[in-house]
């Protein structure tokens, strides 16, 4: 098989690559984090410019992408960038379904820059589990609480999922609805997500279901292994930098043996890292598409913790100083694992699904 990118997808990386290369250095990034917004307006702006926004969606939809290969390439160079703007639940979570449910006036202000997204799906004590939905939705509201919604103080507008009778469905609630409170914090990773409090809230029924529900956790599932995949990237290139730049007993470090062995099994893991994107990307909307994004998921959340491990014990004190890129992206492939199920929740996932 090719796993060449396209002419097409390889223009979008190089130009992803060298917008974030010029603007997203490390110090614009800290000074986000420090920001209330949790993210710049003006970069989310230059993304929707490049066209980054419009390749998470097809034509129909009003973008010229959308495909697993499209996503992924967007997200690893956000992920190599250690980007903290809400592109994932803002953009492929929350406007995919909008564009679903044929909300195109949403999603065309989304595609354009001018509008903010979130998606309010997980609750506490749900874990992973998608069908896990306690909030109702009666009489034209919603009552019940969302958890770690991502940019949701920040968001015009908000996909929240519940439950009415044995349905789950979709809804689309307005920022400043009656009754909706969203308690904004930050993040460990970058960014900022809020606790979402909802009681009797005014929301639309988009038409949507569970079936879509785990669809479009299916695009997330590939877009966090691809972002994982690219922060891995950037942690393996610095630690290859540093022990090359570091001198001891008047030589670089890398050359001593066991420094140069730890370094070549990362190389290795990386490669298998790489493999487990392509082969989720290419799986989408296929029978092997639930098993193959649990083993993916699976592979990506073991080698991501032993890249960023590994990487800070090679750097030494100095990869724990918020200062260097390595301390933010080492966080970013930490949490990372902790998104839409973590290694020991894929595991037993894919066993099940093996098994059925």
């Amino acid at each position: 098989m090719n796993f060449e990118l396209t002419e097409e997808r390889r223009m979008l990386q190089d130009t992803l690559r060298r917008y974030l290369r010029a603007e997203y250095s490390t110090e614009r990034r800290n000074a986000i984090l420090d920001s209330a917004a949790g993210y710049a307006p003006e970069i989310w702006s230059g993304l929707a410019d490049l066209g980054v926004i419009g390749a998470l969606f097809d034509e129909a939809q009003g973008g010229f992408g959308g495909a697993g290969f499209d996503i992924a390439v967007v997200f690893e160079e956000l992920g190599r960038a250690g980007v903290v703007e809400p592109l994932l639940d803002g953009a492929l979570l929350a406007g995919r379904a909008l564009a679903l449910a044929g909300r195109q006036d949403i999603v065309d202000g989304l595609i354009a820059g001018d509008v903010q997204l979130a998606f309010a799906h997980y609750e506490p004590g749900g874990r992973y589990d998608l069908d896990y939905v306690q909030t109702e939705a009666s009489g034209g509201g919603l009552t019940g609480r969302k958890a770690v919604v991502m940019h949701g103080g920040a968001a015009e507008h908000i996909v929240v999922s519940a439950r009415d009778g044995d349905q789950i469905g979709l809804y689309l609630v307005n920022a400043g609805a009656p009754g909706l409170d969203a308690r904004d914090y930050p993040l460990l990773a970058g960014g900022r997500a809020a606790e979402v409090m909802l009681d009797n809230t005014p929301a639309e029924p988009l038409g949507l279901g569970l079936a879509e529900i785990e669809s479009l956790v299916a695009l997330a599932m590939v877009a966090q292994c691809a972002e994982a995949l690219g922060a891995m990237e950037t942690a393996v290139a610095l630690t290859q930098d540093y022990l090359m730049t570091r001198k001891q007993f008047g030589r670089p470090i890398g050359t001593f043996q066991a420094l140069a062995h730890r370094m070549a099994d990362l190389l290795i893991e990386l490669e298998q890292a790489r493999s487990a994107v392509i082969n989720a990307a290419g799986m989408l909307g296929t029978r092997d598409e639930a098993t193959t994004l649990a083993a993916s998921k699976n592979l990506i959340g073991r080698v991501g913790r032993q890249v960023a491990e590994e990487a800070i014990q090679m750097h030494g004190g100095i990869a724990m100083t918020q200062e260097y890129e390595l301390a933010h992206i080492a966080k970013r492939i930490i949490m990372a694992d902790h998104r839409f199920g973590d290694t020991d929740y894929h595991l037993e996932r894919f066993i099940a699904l093996s098994a059925a």
